[in-house]
C-alpha cells in the first residue's frame, strides 16, 4: 500500500489543510476525518509529531482552559457552604447567563480530543497515550466520550482474564469480542499480563472510570480474584511477583477506584462491591488508602459529622441511629475518621484547667462505644491505636477502650454499686448480667464475639493487659510529671478500671484453651513482664479456675463415683495438681524472709480465690427470680400484648429463671468443695517462726491492702477472707491483731489512695466493721463465733492453742471495750485528715466515711465530734473547692440522719461504777474509764505483788500509739506479737505496777479498784464528780484533736522510750500462769478493769483539772488515749 502512497509529510500537509478548514467558528470537524487520520497513524503512514502541529487548539490554550475549569469548580464548592442572600441571587443568575453566552461563542471542536477518541476506538493505545501525555492530567478523560472509548478498550483487554478469575458464580455476563487488530493491546490471560497495558490505561482513566460502572465492577472483581490467589499461594519463588502485583492493585485502588466511587452517581452496590475487595486488605493498607483519598482527592462528610459531635454530644444518639443507611465501606471509612480525629495533634486532650479530660475526647469515646456496638465495623485499627498509645506512654485514649468494652460486652466498671448489685456480682455470669449492672444487659452476644475475634486475630488481648498493668505506675512516675495531681489520680483510676473491665471481659468470653495459651505463668508475668503482683494474679486467676475445673472433670470421668465425699476428694486432688506449680512459682516473687511467716500455699490461695468461691449470694438469686416471676405475672395480665409475643416473653423469663436456679445450685456445690479444701489446708498456712505481729504485718502488706483497693468485689473478698480464716480456726492467726491493725492505722493508707481506691478502701472497712459490729451487738453471737477461737487468744503460747483455757480468751465485755477503742481510733484518724487542709486527705477521708456510714459512727460523742469538723469543712471549702464542699455536705446530711441510731458511750460498752459513786463513769472519767464489778475487789490485797508483775507484763503489750509520729511506727513489728504494741522502759516497770495504778485511779476513778491507794481517794473523787457531771451535761467536750495535741509534746520522749524498749522484754510465762492458777475470777476482773483503757477515750470534759493532765503526762510519755491494754499477748 505504501507504494501507492505519497510522502508521509505530504499526507500530513493534506490532512492539516483539511483540519484547518474546520477550525472556523461554528464549524464541526467530521468524524470520518478523525478516523482517516487515526488509521494512517495506526499503520505508521504518517507521524504523530507532523500531524499534531496542524491540530487546534494549542497546548497552551488547553492548559489555560483547564486551570480556568479547576478554578470555577473550586468556587462552586465554596458556594455550597455559603449562605446567599436574596439580592445576591439575581446577580448570580445574570453572571451565569453571560457565561452561557460566552460558551456558545467558543469553538465547538477540540480536534486533538477528536483524534484521540478515534485512536482509542481502533485500539491504537500507543499514539493515544502520546497525545494524552501532552495534556494536563485527566484533562482528556474528563470528556465523557474519551473516557468511554478508553473504558471500552480496557474492557477488551481484561475480558479473557475476567472470564477466568473474575466472574462470580451464577453470573452470565455479556461476552465481548476482541478487536480484529493485531496492533491493539494484547488481551490479558493472567494477572501478570495486567502490568503490560491495563494498569497504565486505568491510571490515565483515573476518577473518570465512574462513567462505566460495569468496568468498575470488573476491575474490583479481578482484584478479589487476585487477593484469593495471593492469600492461598505461598510459594516463595513467586512471592516477589505477587507482592509487586499487590502494590499495583493498591495503586489502582488509590488513584482510580476510590476517586471514581466519589464521582459515581449514588450506587450502593458499587460501594459494597468495592468493600468486597477492600476487606481482603489488611486494615493498615485500607487506612492509608482512606487517608490519601481524604487528603488528596475527597473530603468525606464523616469529618464534618465528627467535628459536630465533638462540640455537641447530644447529637450522638440521633447520628448513630442515622448511620444505619451507610454501606459497609462507609462504616470502615468512619472507623478511620474516628481514629484520625483521636490522633489529631492540634487538639488538647486536657481541659484548660489541666485537671480533667477534654469533653471532645469524651464525646468521641461515647460515639465509638455506640457505633461499634450497633454496626459491624472492624475493630482492629481502633484497638491497635490504643495499644500504640500505651506503648508511647499515653493513657488518655484508654477512655475509648473502656467505652467500647462497656457497650459491646455490657461490662460496667463503677465504684458506685449498690449493695444489691455488689452481691449479685459475687454470683455466676447469669446473675451478674441480670442484677450486677445499672443497665440491663441485652443483645451483646454478637458484639462481644466481634470484639473477642478482633483481639485474638490480631494478638492484642495479652499485650493490652500487660501495657495497662504497667501503665498504672507509668501514669504516676512517667506520664504525670507536670500534670495536676487530680488529673494524675483520674488517669490512674481510668487505667486501672479499664484493666479490671478488660480482664473481666477476657475471663468471661475467652475459652479455656485460648486463655491458658495466652496468659503466661505468674513468675514470668511478674519477673519478665514486670507486671505488678495484684494485676498478675488478676489475670492468672481465671486460668487457675479453668484448670482446676478441667482437671476435676478429668478425675470424675476417670473414676466413676457419685458420692459427695468422693467428689470433694477429687476436687482437692485437682487443686493440688494445678496449684502446686503456682506455689513453687510465687516463691520468687518475694524475699526469702517473707516465707518465714506466710506459706506460699497461703499466699497463692488468698490471691487465687474470689468471692464466687467463698459464699453463695442466695438473697441475690432469690431477688432476681422474684423479679422474673413479677414480670411473668405482668405479661399475663397485660391485654395489649399480642398472644404470640406474650408467649415468647413468658418463655424467655421462665428459661432465665431456670438458668438462675441451676446456677445457684452449681455455685453452692462449688463453695462447699472450696471450703472443704480450705479446711484441709489451713493448718499449713501460717508458720510460727516469728511473732504474730510480724505475720499479720506481712499478711496486710502483701495480701490484704493491695487487693482490697483493686476492685469493689475484691474489697468485699478481703473482709470475708479474714473472717473465713478466723472461722476456720487457723493456727497462728490472731484475728484481734489483724482487725486492730486495720482500724488503728488508716491515715497513711487513706492519704495514698486515689479517688476510686478510696471508694474501695471504704467498702473494705465497712465490711470489716460489719463483722465486728455483729460480734459487738450480741453476746450469744460473740460466744458462738469468737470464744474458743485461736484468733481471740490474748496469750499466745508456743505449744499451740488450748481451747479449754478461758483465761487466755478475750471475754465479751472486754471485746466491746476494744471495739470502742477502734471506733475512737477511726475518729482520731478522720479528724486528722480533715484538719490537714490537703485536698487529697480531705476528699479521701470523706469518701471513706461515707462508705462506712452504716457501721460508723455508732457512739454519740464520736459522731458529734465528726459532725463538728465536717461542718467546719463545709464552711471553709464552700467558695474554695466546690467538689470538697459537695462531698462534705453530702456526708454531713447523711451523718445527721444516722444520729437516731447512735448510742451514748455507756451503752456501747458496759461501764459499771463503784457503789459509792453516783456519777456516771462516762461523765466522771471521760472515755478512758471503764466500769469494774464490785466483786472484783475480793482479792485486791492478795494480788498486790502479782499485780506488780502483771503490770510489768502489760507494759510489754499496751495499746498502739495514736499520734501522727507513732502511726507510722505502728507498722513496725514487735518481738512479742502484742495486739497493742506500746512499750515501756525497763526503769518504769515498777512504776506500772504501783504508781501507774495509783495515778490512773485519779484520772479514771472506778476503773481499777485493785489497790488500796485507790480506795483512800474515794472521797476526793466524789467531790470532783459533781462538778464534772454538770459540765458534761452542758456538752462541752474536746475533740480527738485535743487529745492529739496533748500527746504531741511528748512525741520526742515517745521515740526515746521506743528506742530503749527495743523489741521489748520477754514476758515471764510462769508468772502469768501462776496468776491465772491463783484466781481465774481475779484474772478476769483484772483484765476487765484494764480493758477499759483498750478503748480510746472520747473527748473529755473541758473542766478536767490540769493536775490530772500533769499526772497523766508524768505517768508515761507513751500514754495514748487508750492508756493500756488488757489483752495480754505473750509467747510462752
Amino acid at each position: 500500500m505504501c507504494s501507492y502512497m505519497c510522502e508521509p509529510l505530504t499526507l500530513c500537509h493534506i490532512l492539516g489543510f483539511k483540519f484547518k478548514f474546520y477550525q472556523e467558528p461554528n464549524e464541526e470537524t467530521p468524524k470520518s476525518l478523525y478516523h482517516i487520520a487515526a488509521a494512517l497513524l495506526h499503520h505508521n503512514l504518517i507521524e504523530l509529531e507532523d500531524l499534531y502541529v496542524h491540530l487546534m487548539p494549542l497546548d497552551a490554550t488547553i492548559i489555560e482552559e483547564h486551570k480556568r475549569d479547576i478554578s470555577e469548580a473550586k468556587q462552586i464548592a465554596r458556594k455550597l457552604v455559603m449562605v446567599v442572600l436574596p439580592s445576591e441571587k439575581n446577580e448570580d443568575k445574570e453572571k451565569e447567563k453571560e457565561k452561557e453566552e460566552e460558551k456558545n461563542e467558543r469553538p465547538p471542536d477540540n480536534q486533538k480530543l477528536g483524534l484521540l477518541e478515534a485512536l482509542l476506538r481502533i485500539g491504537d493505545w500507543h499514539h493515544a497515550q502520546s497525545i494524552m501525555d501532552q495534556m494536563p492530567s485527566f484533562y482528556a478523560t474528563s470528556h465523557k466520550a474519551i473516557a468511554l472509548a478508553l473504558c471500552q478498550l480496557v474492557h477488551l483487554t481484561v475480558e479473557p482474564l475476567y472470564r477466568r478469575a473474575g466472574v462470580p458464580k451464577g453470573a452470565r455476563g455479556c461476552v465481548m469480542h476482541p478487536l480484529r487488530n493485531k496492533r491493539a493491546p494484547r488481551p490479558a490471560e493472567n494477572f501478570e499480563d495486567l502490568r503490560r497495558d491495563t494498569f497504565s490505561m486505568l491510571c490515565y482513566l483515573g476518577p473518570h472510570l465512574s462513567h462505566d460502572p460495569i468496568l468498575f465492577a470488573k476491575i474490583v472483581r479481578l482484584g478479589k480474584g487476585f487477593m484469593k490467589e495471593y492469600q492461598s499461594d505461598g510459594r516463595p519463588d513467586i512471592k516477589d511477583k505477587m507482592d509487586t502485583l499487590l502494590s499495583c492493585f493498591l495503586s489502582i485502588a488509590d488513584q482510580v477506584l476510590l476517586p471514581s466511587l466519589s464521582l459515581m452517581e449514588c450506587n450502593a452496590c458499587m460501594s459494597e462491591e468495592l468493600w468486597g475487595l477492600f476487606k481482603l486488605f489488611p486494615y493498615q493498607h485500607r487506612y492509608r488508602l482512606y487517608g490519601q483519598w481524604k487528603n488528596e482527592t475527597y473530603s468525606s462528610i464523616c469529618f464534618i459529622m465528627l467535628s459536630q459531635i465533638q462540640w455537641y454530644d447530644n447529637l450522638i444518639v440521633p447520628v448513630v441511629d442515622s448511620l444505619k443507611y451507610l454501606t459497609s465501606l462507609n462504616y470502615d471509612v468512619l472507623a478511620y475518621c474516628i481514629i484520625e480525629a483521636l490522633a489529631n495533634p492540634e487538639k488538647e486532650k486536657m481541659k484548660h484547667d489541666d485537671t480533667t479530660i477534654s469533653s471532645w475526647l469524651q464525646s468521641l469515646a461515647s460515639l465509638c462505644g455506640a457505633v461499634f456496638r450497633k454496626y459491624p465495623i472492624e475493630l482492629a485499627g481502633l484497638l491497635q491505636y490504643v495499644t500504640n498509645q500505651l506503648k508511647a506512654g499515653k493513657s488518655f485514649d484508654l477512655l475509648i477502650l473502656k467505652e467500647v468494652v462497656q457497650k459491646m460486652a455490657g461490662i460496667e466498671i463503677t465504684d458506685e454499686m449498690t449493695s444489691e448489685q455488689l452481691e449479685a456480682m459475687t454470683g455466676g455470669e447469669q446473675l451478674k448480667a441480670e442484677g450486677g449492672y445499672f443497665g440491663q444487659i441485652r443483645n451483646t452476644k454478637k458484639s462481644s464475639q466481634r470484639l473477642k475475634d478482633a483481639l485474638l486475630d490480631h494478638e492484642l488481648a495479652l499485650p493490652l493487659c500487660l501495657l495497662m498493668a504497667q501503665q498504672r505506675n507509668g501514669v504516676v512516675f512517667l506520664e504525670g510529671g507536670e500534670k495536676h495531681l487530680k488529673l494524675v489520680g483520674h488517669l490512674y483510676d481510668q487505667c486501672h478500671d479499664t484493666l479490671v473491665q478488660f480482664g473481666g471481659f477476657l475471663a468471661s468470653n475467652l475459652s479455656t484453651e485460648d486463655y491458658i495459651k495466652r496468659v503466661p505463668s505468674i513468675d514470668i508475668l511478674c519477673n519478665q513482664f514486670h507486671t505488678p503482683h495484684d494485676a498478675a494474679f488478676f489475670l492468672s486467676r481465671p486460668m487457675y479456675a479453668h484448670q482446676i475445673l478441667s482437671k476435676y472433670d478429668e478425675l470424675k470421668k476417670a473414676e466413676k463415683g457419685n458420692r459427695q465425699q468422693q467428689k470433694v476428694h477429687k476436687y482437692v486432688a485437682a487443686c493440688e495438681q494445678v496449684m502446686t506449680p503456682v506455689h513453687e512459682a510465687v516463691v520468687s516473687l518475694h524475699p526469702a524472709r517473707v516465707w518465714d511467716d506466710l506459706r506460699p500455699q497461703f499466699y497463692a490461695t488468698f490471691w487465687s480465690l474470689t468471692m464466687y468461691d467463698l459464699a453463695v449470694p442466695h438473697s441475690a438469686y432469690e431477688r432476681e427470680v422474684n423479679k422474673l416471676k413479677v414480670q411473668i405475672k405482668a405479661i399475663e395480665e397485660n391485654p395489649e400484648i399480642p398472644l404470640n409475643k406474650k408467649k415468647k416473653e413468658k418463655e424467655r423469663c421462665t428459661a432465665l429463671q431456670e438458668k438462675l436456679q441451676e446456677e445457684e445450685k452449681k455455685q453452692l456445690e462449688h463453695v462447699q468443695r472450696v471450703l472443704h479444701r480450705l479446711k484441709l489446708e489451713k493448718d499449713n498456712w501460717l508458720l510460727a517462726k516469728s511473732t504474730k505481729n510480724e505475720t499479720i504485718t506481712k499478711f496486710l502488706q502483701l495480701c490484704l491492702f493491695p487487693r482490697c483497693i483493686f476492685s469493689s468485689i475484691d474489697a468485699v473478698y478481703c473482709a470475708r477472707f479474714v473472717e473465713l480464716v478466723h472461722q476456720q480456726k487457723t493456727p497462728n492467726f490472731c484475728t484481734l491483731l489483724c482487725y486492730d491493725r486495720v482500724f488503728s492505722a488508716i491515715i497513711y493508707t487513706v492519704a495514698s489512695c486515689t479517688e476510686n481506691e478510696s471508694h474501695r478502701y471504704g467498702r473494705f472497712l465497712c465490711c470489716m466493721l460489719e463483722t465486728v459490729t455483729r460480734w459487738h451487738s450480741d453476746r450469744a453471737t460473740y460466744e458462738k463465733e469468737c470464744v474458743n477461737y485461736p484468733g481471740f487468744l490474748t496469750i499466745f503460747r508456743a505449744t499451740g492453742f488450748d481451747g479449754g483455757n478461758k483465761a487466755d480468751q478475750l471475754d465479751y465485755e472486754n471485746f466491746r471495750h476494744v471495739v470502742h477503742k477502734w471506733h475512737y481510733m477511726l475518729t482520731k484518724a478522720s479528724v486528722h485528715c480533715l484538719e490537714t487542709g490537703d485536698y487529697t486527705h480531705i476528699r479521701n477521708i470523706l469518701i471513706v466515711l461515707t462508705k462506712i456510714l452504716p457501721c460508723y459512727p455508732k457512739v454519740l460523742n464520736l459522731g458529734q465530734a465528726l459532725e463538728c469538723r465536717v461542718h467546719k469543712i463545709c464552711l471553709e471549702e464552700k467558695d474554695k473547692r466546690p467538689d470538697l464542699y459537695a462531698l462534705a455536705m453530702g456526708y454531713s446530711g447523711r451523718l445527721k440522719s444516722q444520729k437516731v441510731h447512735m448510742v451514748p458511750e455507756n451503752e456501747f460498752h458496759h461501764k459499771e461504777q463503784p457503789a459509792r459513786s453516783a456519777t456516771p463513769a462516762s461523765q466522771q472519767n471521760g472515755p478512758g474509764s471503764t466500769g469494774k464489778p464490785a466483786t472484783s475487789t475480793s482479792k485486791t490485797e492478795e494480788g498486790t505483788s502479782e499485780d506488780g508483775d502483771r503490770g510489768k507484763d502489760k507494759s510489754q503489750g499496751t495499746a498502739k500509739p495514736v499520734n501522727k509520729a507513732n502511726s507510722a511506727a505502728a507498722k513496725v513489728t514487735t518481738s512479742n506479737g502484742n495486739v497493742f504494741k506500746k512499750k515501756k522502759q525497763k526503769t518504769k516497770k515498777t512504776l506500772w505496777s504501783g504508781k501507774e495504778k495509783k495515778e490512773k485511779k485519779e484520772k479514771t476513778p472506778g476503773s481499777t479498784p485493785e489497790t488500796k491507794a485507790e480506795n483512800r481517794r474515794e472521797k476526793q473523787r466524789d467531790e470532783r464528780a459533781g462538778k464534772e457531771e454538770r459540765v458534761a451535761r452542758e456538752g462541752k467536750e474536746k475533740t480527738p484533736k485535743a487529745d492529739r495535741e496533748k500527746v504531741k509534746p511528748d512525741e520526742k520522749s515517745n521515740k526515746d522510750d521506743k528506742a530503749k524498749a527495743g523489741n521489748g522484754e520477754p514476758v515471764e510465762p510462769s508468772r502469768e500462769r501462776d496468776a491465772i492458777k491463783e484466781s481465774k475470777s481475779k484474772e478476769k476482773g483484772d483484765r476487765s478493769a484494764v480493758a477499759g483503757s483498750l478503748k480510746s477515750p472520747v473527748p473529755r470534759s473541758e473542766s478536767a483539772e490540769s493536775e490530772r493532765d500533769h499526772k497523766r503526762r508524768k505517768l508515761d510519755s507513751h500514754s495514748s488515749p487508750s492508756h493500756s491494754s488488757s489483752v495480754k499477748v505473750s509467747m510462752a
